[in-house]
């Protein structure tokens, strides 16, 4: 199946529609969207490094965490973990924003919520450089402890209660901001998602430089900037890299050929895929097979 993107969080108890991932090198608790996995979803997110370093990039910047430090992700910012030391981990808090207003048009909705979540604030980091960032890390590490001992008896009030001090105190001490800059990083933001779609969605098929600007009905200086500043690296080198990462999946799960493989993510020459392939991987497509299957 396509992946897309946009992630459809799948919460343990549609009742209760929060979740907490633990995210480590090895993969992610409960199964979700980790290290090096490009994506954005309607929830908004808290994310905590519990050890060791992480390396997060939102809207092209680069945003470097220790333990014990976290980072706020509005809803739909294209967020990636770009990098985790050997034995990091980090957990994400993922929620709905209408948990936070109680009751839908709400005088929370209105006043405390939907100007911030709707606003060009798209992350906010949270170091412990202040106390009121101390506040904040703190219960995130008390929500951590709610999530894990969830057994116990009211836990999911405990942690909806945790979740709106939180965003009290967030909300205290950023100011909202209308500048034009803000609005620009939020359409680029916008018009990247659109022109990402368009390659996950085309990858196998003959993609020009033309067509994924036009999906975002830009120039093709402009698309190539937007990719450069929000992601370090050019339209065609994007969908190469994609390209690579889904016929490593046709490595590990299917018995294709490397010639079938090599057409059915878009290289028209086999010997082409396979020095890209070698390029990205530092190894060909039949070594990694034989790696991967054992």
């Amino acid at each position: 199946m396509e992946k897309q993107l946009f992630e459809t969080i799948q919460y343990p108890d549609e009742a209760f529609p929060y979740i907490m991932h633990t995210h480590t090198n090895q993969g992610s608790t409960p199964k979700g969207r980790g290290v090096n996995d490009l994506h954005w979803h309607e929830e908004l997110q808290m994310t905590l490094v519990t050890k060791g370093k992480l390396t997060i990039q939102i809207n092209g910047i680069d945003y470097d965490l220790k333990a014990g430090q976290a980072i706020f992700i509005n809803k739909s910012v294209l967020h990636i973990v770009s990098h985790l030391t050997h034995d990091g981990e980090y957990v994400s808090f993922n929620f709905p924003e209408k948990l936070l207003a109680f009751y839908s048009d709400s005088i929370m909705e209105k006043s405390f919520v939907l100007p911030y979540t709707n606003s060009f604030i798209l992350s906010l980091e949270i170091k412990g450089d202040e106390e009121w960032q101390n506040q904040v890390l703190q219960i995130l590490w008390d929500m951590r402890e709610e999530f894990e001992k969830k057994k116990a008896w009211g836990w999911q009030y405990k942690v909806s209660i945790k979740t709106v001090q939180l965003w009290l105190i967030l909300i205290s001490n950023i100011s909202l901001s209308s500048e034009e800059s803000s609005k620009h990083n939020r359409r680029q933001q916008e018009r990247l998602q659109v022109m990402l779609s368009f390659i996950h969605q085309n990858y196998s098929d003959p993609v020009t430089l033309k067509e994924i600007a036009d999906a975002a009905h830009l120039s093709v200086s402009e698309c190539t900037r937007s990719f450069k500043k929000s992601i370090h690296m050019t339209p065609y080198d994007y969908l190469v890299k994609y390209r690579i990462k889904r016929s490593c999946e046709l490595l590990e799960s299917t018995e294709y050929t490397i010639t079938e493989i090599a057409r059915r993510i878009g290289f028209n020459h086999v010997n082409h895929f396979i020095q890209s392939f070698k390029k990205h991987c530092n190894r060909t497509p039949k070594e990694f097979r034989k790696i991967r299957n054992g």
